[in-house]
Order: structure tokens, then sequence, then C-alpha cells
């Protein structure tokens, strides 16, 4: 198998979807490791895993429009690359790609495609069903020959975060993150729902902390998960950046948020996740390497809202309903914490 000289990968969003490639660049380092490898990535994304050693980021910056897509352009200019990975089926990554040279553009099977995602590309991965986002991302290296066996993250945690981290976290006691809010507000939990289960890890002895972005709906969330608590949280919100989650997430037992970013940041650091999954299948999208600690209503949300049980609808179907979220009960996640906390000991 001869190894190509340069590859350009193309997935810009969102947080947990790109924590997804970095095994794949894990395993293509591994096999062709004078490859050249190009990454074009989102500006928020790039500040979580842009200083991956061996990788040439180009900044795509969304909310840019048209200059935007300019600027990759212009930065990629003259250059043409063995192979393109097209792992983005939106229709703004579809225009994007058209101005990125390439000999062999590897896209999505027909299945996965839309967005004239079949127009942009001319090699498609295996069609598969069933697949988490991350073996389905990893597949991109089958068309060259390739296998992604091993999951590898190892995503660099600069001195400075790592120091914030320990200053909040100055000890080893156990220690509850609560990342309240999605991007989906559809998948977010009730803020009265999330104190409860603080409360209890409170009264268990664990230390609880509220973390989240800088952004008016994560304060929002945050002080009304505040009002609600007897307890009284540490709020790191709007205050640790990605790399500084990453820092606290090592120092952390469980992460406790719905289907976000946070959760496949945890996951990626190795800490154990609570994920709460209702509107999303947690199969799919739940982290990936160990779902034992998730409460799994998805099943129970495609019968009351789709009229028929999850083996029945489509893969990868999300059923942000009003109200759906509000099927995961109180009880139901401090069961899984308790769980959790039997099984570290804690």
């Amino acid at each position: 198998m001869t190894a190509p000289a340069s590859i350009c990968l193309l997935r810009t969003s969102a947080i947990g979807d790109v924590t997804h490639v970095v095994p794949l660049v894990r395993t293509l380092q591994q096999a062709w490791p004078n490859t050249s490898l190009t990454w074009i990535v989102g500006k928020l994304e790039r500040k979580l895993v842009g200083d991956l050693p061996g990788v040439e980021f180009v900044t795509f910056d969304k909310s840019a429009g048209w200059t935007g897509m300019r600027a990759v352009h212009v930065a990629l200019r003259g250059r043409r690359f063995d192979a393109l990975l097209q792992m983005q089926v939106a229709l703004r990554s579809n225009l994007l790609s058209m101005g990125i040279h390439a000999e062999r553009r590897i896209g999505y099977d027909r299945a996965r495609s839309k967005d004239l995602h079949g127009l942009v590309i001319n090699e498609r991965i295996p069609e598969r069903s069933g697949e988490h986002v991350l073996d389905a991302i990893g597949s991109f290296c089958e068309p060259l020959g390739l296998k992604q066996s091993k999951v590898r993250w190892d995503i660099p945690v600069p001195d400075e975060a790592l120091d914030w981290a320990a200053e909040q976290l100055p000890d080893t006691a156990p220690t509850l993150l609560v990342s309240p809010t999605s991007s989906h507000e559809l998948r977010n939990w009730r803020p009265d729902r999330y104190a409860a289960v603080m409360d209890h890890a409170t009264i268990r002895g664990w230390r609880v902390v509220l973390v989240g972005g800088p952004s008016a709906v994560e304060r929002e969330m945050a002080d009304a998960v505040i009002s609600s608590c007897r307890s009284a949280p540490i709020d790191l919100t709007g205050k640790d950046t990605l790399k500084k989650l990453l820092a606290l997430l090592g120092r952390a037992s469980l992460l406790l948020t719905p289907d976000s970013g946070p959760m496949h940041i945890a996951n990626a650091a190795g800490t154990k996740v609570l994920g709460l999954h209702a509107a999303s299948n947690p199969d799919r999208s739940g982290p990936y390497s160990d779902r034992r600690w998730c409460v799994n209503k998805y099943d129970e949300a495609s019968r009351k809202y789709l009229g028929k049980p999850a083996s029945e609808i489509a893969w990868g179907t999300k059923i942000e309903k009003p109200g759906v979220m509000d099927l995961i009960a109180v009880d139901d996640v401090i069961e899984r914490f308790e769980a959790a906390a039997l099984a570290m000991r804690l």
C-alpha cells in the first residue's frame, strides 16, 4: 500500500464531532507518519484540537459567511491533495469543499448524503447502518486501504490549563461536574431536576461543580440551576475554556450532561459520563467508550412521539420535541449516579 503524500480533512464542526475526528487523525499518523495532514476546522473547534502535533490547521470562520469560505480557498490556493476526506454533509461544507483540489474526494455513502454532497465527491465510505458517529468518521480511512482498529485521542492540555484546574479543584475529592446546556435547546433537562441531583451528590459528600460557556443562554441556565439548589455548587460557568474544561475533566470523577460537546470532550479525556438521552440515541451519539452510566429514554420517546419503537425508525432520527426530556426523572439519574459511584468505590 502506497502512502498518500497529502490528505485534507474537512470537518469544521461541531465540538463533539470534531473530537470524533481525532482518532482518525491518530490512525492516519500511525500508518503513514510521513503523510502531510491538513485539517479544515471551525474557529471555535480549533481552540480544542488546533495544537495536535503533526497536523496543519486551516480555520473556517462560518460566521464570516462567503468571506470565511474565500479565506479558506485563498489559504489553499495552488495546492492539490492526494485525497480529501469530506466528513460533513451540510450544504455550507459541501460548498466549501468545492474550492479544495484533490484527486480523490471521499464522502459519505448515499444513505447519509444530503445537500448536494454527492456532487462534490467521487468516492464513498462503506454503507453501514447502526454505527456510532465516531465509527462512521473512522471509516473514512477505509477507501484509502486502512482500518481504524484502535481509538486514541490524547488531545494536548497546556500547563496553564492544568494549573488553573488544580487551583479550582485542589484535591482528589470525588467531583461531579455538571454541564447542563446543549446547543440544541430541546435536549436540555429542567434546571430544578439538575439541582435535585446536585443536592443529592452534595449530601453524599461529593464536590459539585457547574461548568459552561460564556453565552447568555448558558449563564441563564446556570442561574436557574443554582437558584433551585439547596446546596452551593462551585460555579465556573463562563470561566473555563475548552482546554480548561479538558483539564477540569481530568480531575473530575463524573460529568452530568445532556447530548452535547462536553459529553464527547469528557469521553476523550477518559472521564465517566452520566449522559441524558431522550431526544437522541446514545448508541449513535452518546459517549463512545462507555455508555453504562447514561440514562436512555430514547425508545420511550420514540414510542410516545413517533408511535413506534426506536428499532423501527431511521437510524439517527432526532426526537427533539417539546417535553421529550421530561421523560427522564430525577430518580433515573440518581440511580445511574449511584451505580457509577459504586463502580468507582466512591
